[in-house]
């Protein structure tokens, strides 16, 4: 496979997890787009954030712009990323777009709030976000792979998919 492997989901959904398991298995270097930016910035995300969502989604935007332009790497979005058709068809000229979408319940009884700058007023707001995510997700994955089972088995999905 030539282009690059993108991880796209909500916040919680596994899309980091994933993305460490899988440049294990297939031997690919990994970004994660917010720690690319914590790097970068040398800031966190949620200080990032206090100047404003449209302030970090520049940033993002910035970010996504550098790394969708490497081969043959997997890229671990933000849950936000889908926001931006500009952010999605950079990584759509070079990737291959994964949305791993996982139960909202399973979010919820997992997700820390307290890292996760849209989610510090309570997990109730994932319910927004993801009324307003989904058909994003829809709209701009190649393939939906659904993690509600073993991680490890998610990752066999994904490389099957990569590898036919």
């Amino acid at each position: 496979m030539d282009k690059n492997i993108v991880l796209i989901g909500m916040p919680g959904s596994g899309k980091s997890t994933i993305g460490e398991l899988l440049s294990k298995l297939l031997g690919l270097k990994l970004y994660d787009v917010d720690q690319f930016i914590e790097k970068t910035e040398s800031r966190s995300i949620s200080e990032l954030f206090i100047t404003g969502e449209e302030y970090f989604r520049a940033i993002e935007t910035k970010a996504i712009g550098i790394i969708s332009s490497y081969n043959k790497v997997i890229i671990s979005t933000g849950g936000g990323t889908i926001k931006s058709p500009h952010n999605m068809e950079m990584l759509r000229d070079h990737g291959l777009i994964i949305f791993i979408s996982r139960p909202l319940n399973d979010i919820i009884a997992d997700i820390d709030t307290e890292s996760r700058p849209l989610l510090k007023n309570g997990k109730e707001k994932i319910y927004e976000l993801y009324q307003e995510r989904y058909p994003l997700y829809k709209k701009y994955c190649d393939y939906e792979i659904i993690n509600d089972k073993d991680i490890n088995l998610v990752c066999d999905q994904i490389s099957n998919l990569i590898l036919k």
